[in-house]
Formats: C-alpha cells, sequence, structure tokens
C-alpha cells in the first residue's frame, strides 16, 4: 500500500480497543442511515454493503459490481471502489462504539474489476491517537483469499453526533440510532 504520512499511524498511537458495548465477534453491524449510499438497504443505487465483524477487531462484507457502477465498458468506476473501500472502513469504526467522520482516503487501484465481479471487503484500525483512528481496507476478487484489486488507508476524525445533527438531519438520526444520545 502505497500511503502518506497523514495516514500513517505515528508511532505514540495506541493500539484499537474494542468498546465493551461494541458488536460482538459474529455480529451483522447495521447500517449508517437506510438512505446511505454505500450500506443503506433503501438507497435505490447504492451499493448495499451488509457488514459484519468475524472477530470483533475486523469488518468483513461483499459488494457486487453492478451495470450501475461503471466507469469504463464493463468495468468498475474507480470512485465506486473508492466508495467502497471508505464505507467498509466507516463501518469498522463501529467496533470503537464512538462516531467518526473520514478525513483522508487513499486508494491503490491494483487490477481491473469486471462488471459482475463480488469484491470480498475486509477493514482494520492500525491505531488510535487523540481524536485520530488510522485504519486500512482491501478488496479481493472473487474470495476473501483471492487476489486484491483495491487496497485503501485512512484517517478518520472522531466527532460528537452533535456534528451529524448541526450538518444533518437530526430527526433522521434519532430515529435509526436511538442508542446515541443527540440533543440539539
Amino acid at each position: 500500500m502505497t500511503r502518506s504520512s497523514l495516514t500513517t499511524p505515528p508511532p505514540d498511537a495506541a493500539a484499537p480497543a474494542v468498546h465493551p458495548g461494541a458488536p460482538p465477534a459474529g455480529a451483522t453491524l447495521s447500517s449508517h442511515y437506510s438512505q446511505c449510499f454505500g450500506c443503506g438497504a433503501d438507497h435505490p443505487t447504492g451499493l448495499h454493503l451488509k457488514a459484519r465483524t468475524p472477530d470483533g477487531a475486523t469488518v468483513e462484507a461483499e459488494f457486487t459490481v453492478g451495470e450501475a457502477h461503471q466507469g469504463a465498458p464493463r468495468l468498475a468506476h474507480g470512485g465506486v471502489l473508492a466508495t467502497a473501500m471508505d464505507e467498509v472502513i466507516g463501518m469498522s469504526v463501529y467496533l470503537l462504539h464512538k462516531p467518526y467522520v473520514t478525513a483522508r482516503l487513499e486508494t491503490d487501484y491494483l487490477l481491473p474489476v469486471p462488471v459482475g465481479t463480488t469484491l470480498h471487503l475486509r477493514a482494520w484500525c492500525n491505531g488510535i491517537t487523540g481524536r485520530k483512528a488510522y485504519l486500512e481496507a482491501e478488496g479481493r476478487i472473487g474470495a476473501s483469499d483471492g487476489p486484491v484489486a483495491v487496497r485503501a488507508a485512512a484517517l478518520f476524525i472522531e466527532v460528537n453526533m452533535e456534528h451529524f445533527a448541526k450538518h444533518g438531519d437530526l430527526a433522521a438520526i434519532a430515529a435509526e440510532h436511538p442508542d446515541y444520545e443527540v440533543n440539539p
């Protein structure tokens, strides 16, 4: 993975601690929001990722490239692949049981991904320092041990839920995430 110093954990970054209230190993993770382009079941043209944590420390999901995801004829659009990587990384912060947002995403494209291909995605956290979380992901073609087609490294920043209330829709957040206290 080619990455900048901005997505590389500094030497003093702590190993991530899974929050005691985080989803347990084997759990399926809920979507960020029903209309989320990456994981929302109700988004008409979204990726519809369904993520799970096999071990409480990583997140896995599958994404099948459809006709609506093309860039070049019959090949996945690079931006859609970056979105899938951002989404699986964004789902992995559920294990930390804190709200984070993407600050930087670096993506390496290693192989073309044809329409009809299922990408097996996996994401994990490499370290945390202050409000910064350093994460990585990979997308493999056809199987969890298939050839790596895309890799990503990211910097996520912890925010409070008021961030989403201020810039988004407070009622939608409260309706879909009653476990988070959101005050206007």
